[in-house]
C-alpha cells in the first residue's frame, strides 16, 4: 500500500517508537492524523492487522484494536473478507477564518417566501418523525403532539426539571417532597457525579500554586476567548483523550455546555436560522437553551444506529445538536455510518453539527469513541465541561469552534460576560497541567466502574428478567424491567412510596411501548455499591415478585 509515494507503514513508526504503556493511544492518534492530513487518501486499502504489526514490530493486538477504533469513529471503513479501508466521512485539517460576520451562503430564515413559520421557541415535528418498522421499541417515537416540556398542547405535563440531562437535583414544584410523599431515601435518577469524589487537596495544592505566581495583570479583564494558558492546556489534553482537532485559537472557555449551546444558538439566530433539530429521545434542557436564543426546535428520531437520516432530511434544519459517542439517554455509540451521514448533511446544506461530549471520558469495557468533531472541525462545534468529571458547580467548559463561526461566538461570549473569572480558569488550567485531571479521570472510572457493576448484579439478583443496555459508558443504564413486575405506572408509584426515585425513559421523548415493560434510565454513579444494592433490592419488595 502506499500513501503520497510514501509506506504507510513510515508514517506510523514515531508511534510504535512510542513507551509500551501509551502506544495503542500513539497508533490511533498517528492513524487519525494520517487520515485527516490527505496522508492516507480516501478508498486507500490498508495493511493487513498480520503484515502491518510486523511491519511495526508492535503486536498484532495493537494494530486491530487501532483498525475496530478508528472504524468505529469514522476514519476507516471494513468490509467483512475485503480488508480495511480509509473512508470518506473526514476532512483535512482546519481552515481559514472568514472575517467576523459573514453569513451563511442562502441564510435567509428558513421557510422565508413560502408557508407560514411555527411562533419563535416553540417545539416542532419534522416530517418522517413517527416511528418506522425496524426502530427498537426502547426509542419508538411518541405519536401525536409533542409534550408540555417541548411545546406540547393538551398532553399533561411531564417533569420539567431543568438541570442539564434530567439531574437528579430537586426542583421547585416538581421534585421537593411534599406533605404525605414519602421522603426520597434512594435516588437513581440520572445526570448526577459523586461530589465527594471532588479532589479537594490536589485542586486546593493548584489554588496555591496560582496564587503565588500568578502576576498582578493577570487579574484584568480576560481574553472572551479565555487564559492563553487553560486553551492551550485543554487543547493537549481534548486532543490527546478523544481524538479532536484542538486548535487553541479556536477554543472557547465557556461556562458549561449550556453556555456553549447558548452562545450558538444566538450566533446561528443572528445568521437568519430558526430552529435547530435535538434527538430524540433526548435532554429537555437542549430546547430549553435554544429556546432562549429565539430558535425552534425539531424533535428529530433515533434508531438503534444514531439519528435516522431520512427526517433530518426532511426536517429542513441547518444545524442539529448531538451526543454520538454515548447518545444521551439510550446510551448508544452511533455507528460509522451515520456519524458519515450526518456529516454529509451538513456539508451538503451548509450547516453545523453541536457535538455535546457530556461524559466522553467514561467508557469502562474499551477505549472511548473519539469525537466527531475529529472528522470535521469545519462542520461540528465541540462542547464539553468537568461537570461529570470534577463538579458541575465549578461553571467551567469549553467549545471548540469551526473559523467561520468563531469571530461571532467570541463576540457574543465578551458583550454575555466578558470571559470566566480568571482565578478559576488559571487553576484549572494549572490542574491539567501538572496531570491531576488525568488522575482524577482514572479515579471517577475505577469508581464508576465499581457502582455500574453493583447496579447490574443487583438487578439480576432483585429483578431477574431485566435486560440493560447502554453499560459500556457513561453514568446511567437503561434497564427494562418485565411486564410480570406490574404495569408501569403501578411499578413507579410502589417505588416511589418505598422512597426510591426513578426516572422512566419516556419522560426523555420517546413512547410507551404497550408490551406493559418498563423502562427506566438509571443513574449510579452517585449512589455507593451498598446504597445501590439497598435500592434495587427496596424496588423488588415494593412492587412484589408475582
Amino acid at each position: 500500500m502506499k500513501s503520497h509515494g510514501q509506506p504507510a507503514w513510515e508514517l506510523l513508526l514515531p508511534a510504535a517508537a512510542a513507551p509500551a504503556r501509551r502506544r495503542g493511544r500513539a497508533l490511533q492518534e498517528a492513524l487519525r492524523e494520517a487520515v485527516r492530513s490527505g496522508r492516507l487518501a480516501a478508498g486507500t486499502r490498508l495493511p493487513s492487522t498480520r503484515a502491518l504489526a510486523a511491519d511495526l514490530g508492535v503486536s498484532r493486538g495493537l494494530v486491530t484494536e487501532a483498525y475496530e477504533q478508528l472504524t468505529a469513529e469514522g476514519y476507516l471503513r471494513s468490509d467483512r473478507g475485503a480488508g480495511t479501508w480509509v473512508g470518506d466521512a473526514a476532512r483535512s485539517r482546519l481552515g481559514g477564518t472568514p472575517a467576523r460576520g459573514a453569513a451563511l451562503p442562502g441564510g435567509e430564515a428558513r421557510g422565508q417566501g413560502g408557508g407560514a413559520q411555527s411562533p419563535v421557541g416553540a417545539a416542532r415535528r419534522p416530517a418522517g418523525g413517527t416511528r418506522e418498522g425496524g426502530a427498537p421499541a426502547a426509542l419508538a417515537h411518541r405519536p401525536g403532539p409533542a409534550t408540555d416540556a417541548r411545546g406540547d398542547a393538551g398532553a399533561p405535563p411531564r417533569n420539567t426539571d431543568s438541570s442539564p440531562r434530567g439531574t437528579g437535583a430537586p426542583t421547585r414544584g416538581t421534585d421537593a417532597p411534599t406533605r404525605g410523599t414519602p421522603a426520597v431515601s434512594v435516588d437513581f435518577r440520572p445526570g448526577t457525579p459523586d461530589l465527594s469524589l471532588f479532589p479537594r487537596a490536589a485542586w486546593s495544592a493548584a489554588q496555591r500554586a496560582v496564587l503565588a505566581r500568578l502576576p498582578h495583570p493577570a487579574l484584568g479583564y480576560p481574553d472572551p476567548r479565555g487564559l492563553p494558558e487553560l486553551r492551550e492546556a485543554l487543547a493537549d489534553m481534548l486532543t490527546r483523550r478523544r481524538g479532536v482537532v484542538a486548535d487553541p485559537e479556536r477554543l472557547v472557555v465557556c461556562s458549561g455546555v449550556a453556555q456553549a449551546s447558548s452562545l450558538l444558538g444566538f450566533v446561528l439566530r443572528a445568521r437568519g436560522l430558526d430552529a435547530v433539530g435535538v434527538e430524540d429521545p433526548g435532554s429537555p434542557e437542549h430546547g430549553r437553551l435554544f429556546a432562549s436564543t429565539g430558535l425552534d426546535t425539531v424533535w428529530l428520531p433515533l434508531d438503534e444506529e444514531g439519528l435516522r437520516p431520512e427526517p433530518l432530511s426532511a426536517s429542513g434544519v441547518r444545524a442539529v445538536v448531538v451526543t454520538p459517542s454515548h447518545q444521551f439517554p439510550s446510551g448508544i455509540s452511533w455507528s460509522a455510518e451515520r456519524r458519515a451521514a450526518l456529516l454529509d448533511w451538513a456539508r451538503a446544506v451548509d450547516g453545523y453539527v453541536l457535538e455535546d461530549d457530556y461524559d466522553g471520558d467514561f467508557r469502562y469495557d474499551r477505549a472511548p469513541v473519539g469525537a466527531l468533531q475529529g472528522l470535521d472541525p469545519e462542520r461540528v462545534v465541540y462542547a464539553g465541561s468537568v461537570s461529570k468529571s470534577l463538579a458541575p458547580g465549578l461553571r467551567l467548559g469549553w467549545m471548540l469552534v469551526p473559523g467561520a463561526l468563531l469571530a461571532e461566538v467570541v463576540e457574543r461570549k465578551r458583550t454575555m460576560d466578558l470571559g470566566n473569572p480568571v482565578l478559576d480558569q488559571a487553576v484549572l488550567a494549572e490542574f491539567v497541567a501538572r496531570g491531576a485531571y488525568d488522575r482524577q479521570l482514572r479515579r471517577c472510572q475505577r469508581a464508576y466502574r465499581e457502582r455500574r457493576d453493583a447496579l447490574l448484579a443487583a438487578l439480576a439478583e432483585h429483578l431477574p428478567g431485566t435486560g440493560v443496555s447502554g453499560i459500556a459508558a457513561g453514568l446511567h443504564v437503561i434497564a427494562r424491567v418485565p411486564a410480570r413486575y406490574g404495569p408501569p405506572e403501578r411499578f413507579l408509584a410502589r417505588s416511589a412510596e418505598a422512597g426510591v426515585a426513578l426516572r422512566p425513559l419516556e419522560e426523555y421523548g420517546t413512547a410507551r411501548p404497550g408490551d406493559g415493560d418498563v423502562r427506566l434510565v438509571l443513574g449510579y454513579a452517585h449512589l455507593a455499591p451498598s446504597v445501590v444494592a439497598s435500592g434495587i433490592r427496596r424496588v423488588a419488595e415494593a412492587v412484589g415478585r408475582g
